[in-house]
């Protein structure tokens, strides 16, 4: 496995050239070593020297014409919770931003929640998603609901099929190296525990998009007085604990310029974390 920092956005990389969907992987390649300057393999003992803030990981939250910020605690929180576990650095600063604004491309993790159904951004919104998909970007869809087959889910499968045509959200077996990328997961939860399975898309052999049905942001959520805004249902606070893990993974895996399935560093990460 190997990561990369960031330090410039991905227009100083690429310009006004246009995406080349036939060479997915080189172009993930250079955008992640465009975008991110400290991330270093999460087993190191230290952790990475910032470059500023504007090295730091920050989360994209993608506004849209529906309730777009849902669990306005749960991103800081998982940013607190990576800079704690593992040597990424992050900021608690999350962006609301558009799907065609070029900001976007300064995040390599971008997150698209509601508890409602999302109307259809314009083509134009959905060229630039597109784009940025393409150009290595990593989009984590959130169900707040935690409704299966819910208006939320079923708006947000229409618009990536809208945004990557011909593409589908498939279900992500639990060999896939996203639930090994940090901690070893055996299925995915958040503040619910009703979708048994993620589900993603992939674009020249990694995952560019992942749903996930739980609400994962709001096992993460706490309220003004710092208790947790939202019970963890069925199983309690080690439910809490394995949707914060499954979070910890998901930007890993984002994170990475590529990962091979044998993971040999996973033992000795479990080792280290005695987990």
């Amino acid at each position: 496995m190997r990561c990369k920092g960031r330090s410039r956005p991905l227009t100083h990389w690429y310009g006004a050239r246009p995406v080349n969907d036939d060479s997915p992987t080189p172009s993930r390649r250079r955008f992640l070593q465009g975008v991110l300057a400290t991330a270093l393999v999460a087993a190191l003992p230290r952790r990475a020297e910032a470059f500023g803030e504007a090295s730091r990981l920050s989360f994209a939250l993608l506004r849209h014409g529906g309730r777009w910020d849902v669990r306005p605690e749960g991103l800081p929180r998982l940013s607190w919770e990576i800079s704690r576990r593992t040597s990424i650095d992050t900021s608690p600063q999350v962006r609301p931003l558009g799907l065609a604004d070029p900001e976007l491309f300064h995040h390599p993790f971008a997150v698209l929640s509601s508890d409602q159904a999302v109307p259809m951004p314009s083509d134009a919104e959905l060229a630039g998603l597109r784009r940025y998909l393409s150009y290595g970007g990593f989009l984590f869809i959130d169900d707040a609901s935690a409704t299966p087959q819910g208006p939320f889910e079923q708006s947000a499968r229409a618009l990536v099929a809208a945004a990557l045509p011909g593409a589908q959200l498939k279900a992500i077996p639990r060999d896939h190296v996203l639930y090994k990328s940090f901690y070893l997961l055996s299925e995915p939860v958040g503040r619910a525990a009703v979708a048994p399975e993620l589900f993603g898309i992939e674009l020249g052999g990694r995952l560019a998009v992942v749903l996930c049905g739980n609400d994962l942001l709001g096992a993460l959520a706490r309220d003004p007085y710092g208790s947790w805004e939202f019970d963890a249902t069925p199983g309690g606070e080690p439910q809490r604990e394995h949707a914060i893990r499954l979070g910890v993974n998901l930007v890993m895996y984002s994170m990475c310029l590529d990962y091979k399935e044998d993971q040999v560093h996973i033992p000795f990460i479990m080792k280290r974390r005695r987990i």
